[in-house]
């Protein structure tokens, strides 16, 4: 009896096929494959040896002549682009020998499969956790596909896809964007190549959300980064974690932040927030663990961005809070690394010489702060007299806040204090809509703004 040899002859290049692959294809009797993929090994192959191949779509009948060939005593090499054993040859052939009750000799040789070459051409894409996906429903039902499709972009996984398109396949494709996007942020980066490792080799680098699926064929393979893939120089990395668990870029403190900043934007009902608006977002679920921040957050058009540039500017020297639970939760490093003060007039001594029965403590200290600082960045965490008195001498022109971060918590006059913001259209507001709020949110909001620079490789904490 004879024997079969299952090669993955690689991608298409030369340098790609294994030292293997090519003795294999050099000793055989008989080479049996796809037509198109003979031109990439017929160099090797002996002079007598027999070669048979076939169109597409015939895979049993060349497991069938396979099998014939090797009975009669012969070393038949079927040869698979890639890999053979990735949507290839060698299951077909396994599953064939079991129905025949062949005695043969199965020999299964591995490739470079297409995924790996077009990884390699577009940097390091599959640095973590990757899987596979074939979107061809001519032997799984589109059901099944979807089902993995949407595994795959909740589990975070780098997915490789194969088989994107043929010429009767043409919306499966919009579909996978579709759904991904469900579940990853527009910014995710995808990364596809044409016939990879052939002459006419095309690579691209693009983002989820502007990824065109018209921009590719049934030659091309697909890789969708996860998470925390980034792209860098027109190339697509995906840290495996080395450098984010380094003492030098953060410690374990920023780590945690790190991984759970993650895990609440996976979380995330939405993934098409402004990204000013989701770092608000992210900082308030992070210290609430309230996934309802995401219905009751509230962010003027870019305010998040607009402030951190005033203070990055220099325009923005001063954060004035309600309560000194506030300022005590801006960071410190964060604040010393900007040049920017955090005040509360609470505990000043002319407070309590204001204070009667008509006006409350931060009532009084608020029209201290407006005297002194009225162009502040104000950031109400307690009390909606306070931001409603706010309001009160922005309207009379004594007050013109750099921004709002408006707060408060409880069950009197707390909604209306909100609702009394939201006219100044011209103030860069961050509101915590209804009864909700508190100092914790009002500080974290304020951190929000100090560390948007961060905000676009999702790296929070790096003055905790």
């Amino acid at each position: 009896m004879g024997k079969i040899i299952v090669a993955g002859i690689g991608p298409g290049s030369p340098q790609d096929m294994t030292p293997a692959v090519l003795d294999a294809v050099r000793e055989a009797d008989a080479v049996v494959g796809y037509q198109y993929y003979f031109q990439f090994i017929r160099q090797y192959v002996r002079q007598d040896c027999e070669c048979i191949d076939t169109g597409m779509k015939k895979e049993r009948q060349r497991a069938e002549l396979a099998f014939e060939l090797a009975e009669q005593g012969k070393t038949v090499v079927v040869i698979s682009s890639g890999d053979a054993g990735i949507y290839g040859m060698t299951p077909l052939i396994y599953e064939m020998q079991k129905e025949r009750g062949a005695d043969i000799e199965i020999v299964s040789l591995p490739g470079i499969s297409a995924f790996q070459k077009a990884a390699s051409l577009l940097g390091a894409p599959i640095g973590h956790d990757t899987c596979i996906i074939s979107l061809s429903d001519l032997m799984t039902p589109w059901e099944l596909i979807e089902r993995r499709i949407q595994a795959a972009a909740v589990a975070d996984f780098v997915t490789a896809i194969y088989n994107p398109k043929s010429h009767g396949r043409y919306w499966q494709l919009y579909r996978l964007v579709e759904l991904f996007l469900q579940h990853r942020s527009p910014d995710t980066p995808v990364g596809y190549v044409r016939q990879a490792g052939r002459d006419e080799e095309v690579v691209k680098v693009t983002t989820l959300a502007d990824f065109d699926p018209e921009d590719v064929d049934m030659f091309t393979v697909i890789i969708i980064g996860n998470s925390q893939s980034y792209i860098s120089d027109g190339k697509i990395i995906t840290p495996r974690g080395y450098y984010t668990s380094s003492p030098k870029l953060g410690g374990l403190g920023q780590q945690i932040m790190i991984e759970s900043f993650r895990t609440i934007e996976g979380e995330l009902r939405r993934h098409d927030y402004p990204l000013d608006h989701k770092w608000a977002l992210l900082h308030a679920i992070h210290t609430t663990a309230d996934f309802d921040m995401e219905n009751i957050l509230y962010t003027d058009e870019g305010a998040v961005e607009t402030l951190f540039n005033k203070v990055k500017s220099g325009q923005l020297k001063t954060i004035i809070s309600d309560v000194t639970m506030v300022t005590s939760g801006i960071r410190k490093g964060a604040l010393q690394r900007l040049g920017v003060e955090a005040k509360c007039y609470l505990s000043d001594p002319r407070v309590a010489e204001m204070v009667n029965n008509q006006i409350t403590r931060t009532q009084a200290g608020i029209r201290l702060a407006v005297e002194e600082h009225p162009d502040a960045l104000f950031a109400f965490g307690n009390a909606p007299t306070a931001l409603m008195e706010l309001c009160d001498l922005i309207r009379k022109g004594k007050a013109h806040p750099a921004g709002i971060i408006a707060a408060p918590v409880g069950f009197v006059h707390v909604r209306e204090s909100k609702h009394m913001v939201k006219p100044f259209r011209d103030i860069p507001k961050i509101i915590v809509e209804g009864r909700k709020g508190g100092s914790n949110l009002a500080a974290t909001l304020c951190n929000a703004i100090l560390c948007f620079d961060d905000a676009a490789q999702l790296k929070p904490g790096r003055d905790l």
